[in-house]
């Protein structure tokens, strides 16, 4: 349960950790990329909300009840899907300065600077855009039989449920990339380390979702995650 509640704690830590000498001129262009992915997000959630909600909820009027909950729920994931499908878009865009940022953390909080990080943006441009699609696939491959099972009446709330914990999931393979990238840790024994954590896992994608939902901080969410995931790399994962 502690393991738990810090993994929760760590991306508001990690809000603190951007903010430190050394660290602003790194988060910058990450801060901008969020800040243009969330004002799309905030334009195609507007505009397509109404619809959906629309088609997927009942309209018979004895039903009014049941359709407040089922709003309330539907709103929760359909917010959720698109939060996580832009940030896997900003990740994209911004992944080779996440990896810098994920470096320049490391080396601020033990001294030495990760072996296998780039040195250059341009050199870290290619690893981390094969990363960012492979992230990619590993959602598509989970997240859309969630969604067509999130279509059958009935599995609703179930599967609404199971994508909140995957949601959480992706977002710490997201983030947790970064720092295990700069070690050389493919993607099979960076998510074999996150199951050996797992409680602390899902936890931390639970505050990194936390701070993408409040206004004005969720523009710093991005590098937020990843210098609480260099910490998490650090302090926790690292020595499994």
């Amino acid at each position: 349960m502690i393991a738990a509640v810090r993994g929760f704690l760590l991306p508001f830590q990690g809000l603190r950790l951007i903010l430190s000498p050394g660290l602003r001129r790194y988060v910058l262009i990450p801060l901008l990329v969020n800040l243009l992915i969330f004002g799309a997000l905030a334009y195609f959630g507007a505009t397509y909300f109404e619809h959906f909600m629309n088609r997927w909820l009942p309209t018979q009027s004895w039903l009014e009840f049941v359709r407040w909950i089922l709003w309330l729920l539907f709103a929760a994931v359909y917010a959720l899907a698109l939060f996580y499908g832009f940030t896997a878009i900003a990740n994209l865009i911004g992944s080779p300065f996440n990896a810098m940022l994920a470096a320049k953390v490391e080396e601020k909080l033990t001294g030495t600077r990760p072996a296998d990080a780039d040195e250059s943006l341009l050199k870290a441009v290619g690893p981390a855009l094969l990363g960012e699609i492979g992230k990619l696939g590993y959602l598509v491959s989970r997240a859309a039989p969630l969604l067509i099972l999130f279509l059958i009446p009935g599995l609703n709330i179930v599967v609404s449920v199971a994508w909140l914990l995957f949601g959480f999931w992706f977002l710490t393979i997201e983030y947790a990339d970064y720092p295990m990238g700069n070690h050389a840790l493919k993607a099979r024994e960076q998510r074999a380390r996150l199951r050996r954590n797992r409680l602390q896992s899902l936890a931390f994608g639970a505050g990194v979702t936390v701070i993408m939902l409040i206004p004005v901080l969720q523009f710093a969410a991005m590098p937020a995650a990843v210098a609480a995931a260099t910490r998490l790399w650090v302090d926790d994962l690292k020595a499994t």
